[in-house]
């Protein structure tokens, strides 16, 4: 976590965090944000009053897209008067603003859907001050397990500085670039797509840290100007692979279920991280107890405890040093 301290503490909050990892990116962002922001996420989630209640509770405010369908879109402006309100109350929001998510690792265009909510604010209190604070998601390899990820803050940017009643499409213009800059800085950004494929095997290949922006950011500034993947391989380590092997028995019930059952069913590779997350949140708690009743069954209560103790400090060290 990088540049906590741009996010303002007394002033109405816009986080717009670039989108690669779907839930994941905004679990990452509400668990260490230093703030509780209200969410903008798709309309089409919201199905059914158990879920709608649900995402109340964790302040999931719906936003309607084109693809819902343009009688549908009329109820934006009803979502925009709320936030208005949020913002006008010094609220924090957070909101995508390439509006899809991808793993590519680059910052797609920006929709206007986030000034328009900004705008909306100011012509409902000429003297608010939103600030914009975009954020850089960056995983080391999002579909693998265990990944590491690195957030970085970037600086506030002032809405009203750069709004323009008179010349809206210019103020539009203005806000976007001006996040979008600073996203390019806060995330690995190869802006050429047609050379995409090349650089990418490059830098795999050469093992770069994609937890550090600046350091991928001057690799790819050093590259020649036809850039070839590397024969180069990434060695792992014995100790490492061995640990690896060790994790898959210990943990085997768990690792066929994912790999046989349900990780065939992801139906988006951007979806990989959440439904992990989301299957070890929900089967590690039955796997322990299962475990603990087996052992106290076959030996004693006591071996059990501890079994179960060792294997949970096990696992998480695995996930968090691997």
């Amino acid at each position: 976590m990088h540049g906590l301290e741009n996010v303002p503490q007394d002033k109405a909050v816009l986080f717009l965090p670039n989108h690669q990892n779907a839930l994941l990116d905004v679990l990452l962002i509400a668990v260490d944000c230093a703030r509780k922001p209200y969410f903008l996420t798709r309309s089409d989630v919201f199905k059914g009053k158990f879920l709608k209640a649900v995402f109340d509770f964790f302040q999931m405010i719906p936003i309607y897209r084109i693809r819902d369908g343009r009688e549908a879109l009329k109820n934006n402006q009803e979502v925009f008067d709320q936030c208005s309100q949020l913002l006008i109350d010094k609220e924090a929001l957070l909101m995508f603003p390439e509006a899809n998510h991808s793993l590519k690792r680059r910052v797609r265009p920006l929709s206007k859907g986030f000034t328009r909510i900004i705008f909306n604010a100011f012509d409902a209190n000429q003297e608010l001050d939103v600030h914009l604070v975009p954020i850089g998601m960056n995983y080391q390899n999002a579909i693998s397990f265990p990944d590491h990820v690195a957030l970085y803050f970037g600086n506030s940017i002032p809405a009203r500085s750069s709004y323009d009643p008179k010349d809206i499409r210019s103020s539009v213009t203005n806000i976007k670039d001006k996040v979008e800059t600073e996203l390019q800085t806060l995330t690995t950004h190869i802006a050429d797509e047609k050379r995409y494929g090349d650089i990418i095997r490059t830098l795999d290949a050469m093992n770069v840290d994609y937890l550090d922006p600046p350091a991928v950011h001057q690799q790819i500034l050093q590259l020649s100007s036809s850039p070839r993947a590397t024969n180069k391989k990434n060695q792992r380590g014995f100790f490492r692979r061995l640990v690896t092997v060790l994790f898959m028995l210990v943990n085997l019930p768990m690792v066929l279920i994912w790999k046989k059952i349900l990780k065939p069913k992801v139906w988006e590779a951007e979806f990989m991280g959440t439904l992990r997350f989301a299957f070890a949140l929900i089967a590690y708690p039955f796997y322990y107890g299962i475990l603990f009743a087996g052992i106290t069954f076959l030996l004693t209560a006591q071996i059990a405890v501890w079994t179960v103790i060792g294997l949970f400090l096990f696992n998480w060290g695995y996930v968090k040093w691997t």
